[in-house]
């Protein structure tokens, strides 16, 4: 390496350095406010309104983000908006995290004497229980750092880090205690790849009617491979006379069955199916479908009744189209 790169490794090992520090000390300040703070927001009646200007009011953006989707209703509020009408969003039955290093930004600080008329509860995160946000406050969560990761000590790194890592600490805290479920969590996130993974069953993505695949075991392979060709799926469900699914007949048994040559207008597809088959059932999500499929390396299931009566069917393809892939 240059001496430039060198350099470039050589700081970035500082400032995570620096950042871990500035984090692991967040152990020794988890006491009875932070206990107090997590009492309070579990009991909050109304919206948990995060406020920070600056570096400070993103990283309450995320903090909000993150208590929203992990069962605490909450929302960012911007204090220089706030201070021109957006305080409105305040309510009686609300609790505000306010968040300032210094505990003395002019815009929050200005929201104060109003949120207290409101008798709204204020968690401040600060560096300073001495500051005005931190005599105003209810409870005071310590998020002091020893220096800041910015060669110059300016920008703020360390403090904005563990301010996250604090607001993170009362999210999983709260998400514990509530008993919060993957569940609950993908009932959040109904839009992106994790809830479609964990919300979408197989009965919201399987052929049904005419689109099933199914044939009678008494019909000939030809048949069967003709029904194969039709629906698409790569495979056919086999039923008896009682319409229940006894096997299935898949590409790679046509591979099998050319290899012996036989004679696929007499032959009977339930001579050469696959017996009984694996299958899915309708409630059963889809991502566990996928596990069977990879574990057996299948590429389409039938989906059946607790008396094997056909119900649907789906393949790999279908499972990519609706993004649980």
């Amino acid at each position: 390496m240059t001496n430039t790169e060198n350099s470039f490794i050589a700081s970035a090992k500082r400032v995570i350095d620096i950042e871990a520090k500035a984090i692991s000390a967040l152990n020794h300040r988890l006491d009875a406010h932070f206990v107090d703070a997590c009492h309070l927001l579990r009991q909050c009646k109304g919206k948990v309104v995060v406020s920070g200007m600056g570096k400070s009011g993103h990283i309450g953006n995320k903090i909000a983000a993150t208590l929203a989707s992990t069962g605490t209703p909450a929302f960012f509020m911007h204090p220089g908006e706030a201070n021109h009408g957006d305080l409105g969003m305040l309510s009686k039955n609300d609790v505000l995290i306010a968040i300032s290093n210094s505990g003395e930004t002019a815009e929050l600080v200005n929201l104060l004497p109003v949120v207290k008329r409101l008798n709204v509860p204020i968690i401040a995160m600060t560096n300073s229980r001495q500051s005005a946000l931190g005599q105003h406050a209810n409870i005071v969560l310590d998020i002091s750092v020893e220096k800041e990761a910015c060669s110059l000590g300016l920008a703020p790194t360390s403090s904005t880090t563990a301010t996250l890592v604090m607001g993170d600490a009362l999210a999983v805290a709260l998400l514990d205690d509530r008993g919060f479920t993957s569940d609950d969590f993908a009932l959040s996130h109904p839009g992106g790849s994790l809830g479609r993974k964990l919300l979408l069953k197989v009965s919201d993505i399987m052929l049904t009617g005419d689109d099933l695949p199914i044939v009678n075991h008494h019909v000939s392979v030809a048949e069967a491979l003709l029904e194969v060709s039709k629906k698409g799926l790569g495979m056919t469900g086999i039923v008896d006379d009682k319409n229940t699914l006894v096997g299935v007949f898949t590409d790679g048994d046509l591979r099998r069955i050319l290899d012996a040559r036989l004679n696929l207008h007499t032959a009977k597809v339930a001579e050469v199916m696959t017996e009984g088959g694996k299958v899915a059932h309708p409630e059963q999500l889809a991502v566990e479908a996928i596990n069977v499929m990879e574990t057996f390396k299948i590429s389409a299931l039938m989906v059946v009744d607790e008396h094997r009566q056909p119900l649907g069917a789906f393949n790999m393809h279908m499972l990519l189209k609706a993004g649980v892939l």
